[in-house]
């Protein structure tokens, strides 16, 4: 008798710069990432209920000559230690080293993973077994919120000041506002387990 898949999971996906970690422009330096405020406890809470984590984010610094793209291997790195002092372990991270107006070849052109595209999240759906209509996006720009309504996901808008052109429209409705993850996580649980 054969076994039946596992159901697919709900899972949070998080960008990272402004959201998860602290917002240093082009950085790929392992000793400057930070955590932003509240991820520390917004990954403490997201363990205590053994929530699925992935990051998601677009770099762009690839494809605009900031950086190389093995640069990201330290920085993925660095993300899973400082999730782990947490006590939280991040599933899985996809980048996005396109840009349609780059420099370097190889990564200069229009994609389905960049941001505001949901070709991370899906392609994390796809390889992971999630349920996009179950899961979040957390973000701190309007085209993180984009990105998950046109995956399937409910968002969280962390307004933090990193959201400067305010194009709403369509899609880019966050479900909530917080001002950083902690609440943000905290919104997540009360909704998916209210009291």
């Amino acid at each position: 008798m054969t076994s039946l898949p596992p159901m697919p999971r709900a899972a949070i996906f998080i960008d990272k710069d402004g959201t998860l970690l602290e917002d240093v422009p082009w950085n790929v330096d392992p000793k400057m990432m930070r955590l932003a405020p509240g991820a520390f406890d917004a990954l403490r809470l997201f363990a205590s209920r053994s929530v699925p984590l992935f990051v998601v984010s677009n770099q762009s610094g690839v494809a605009l000559g900031k950086f190389e793209r093995h640069a990201l291997d330290g920085v993925e790195t660095r993300m899973h230690e400082l999730a782990a002092e947490a006590g939280a372990a991040i599933e899985g991270v996809y980048w996005c080293p396109h840009h349609p107006q780059g420099i370097v070849a190889e990564f200069t052109r229009v994609c389905e993973c960049r941001k505001p595209a949901p070709g991370m999240l899906l392609r994390a759906a796809r390889e992971h077994r999630l349920d996009l209509s179950r899961s979040w996006f957390i973000g701190d720009i309007l085209d993180d919120v984009e990105a998950g309504r046109r995956a399937g996901c409910r968002s969280v808008l962390i307004d933090n000041g990193n959201e400067t052109e305010w194009l709403r429209g369509p899609g880019r409705e966050p479900d909530t506002v917080v001002r950083d993850m902690h609440e943000a996580a905290i919104a997540i649980v009360n909704a998916e387990c209210p009291a």
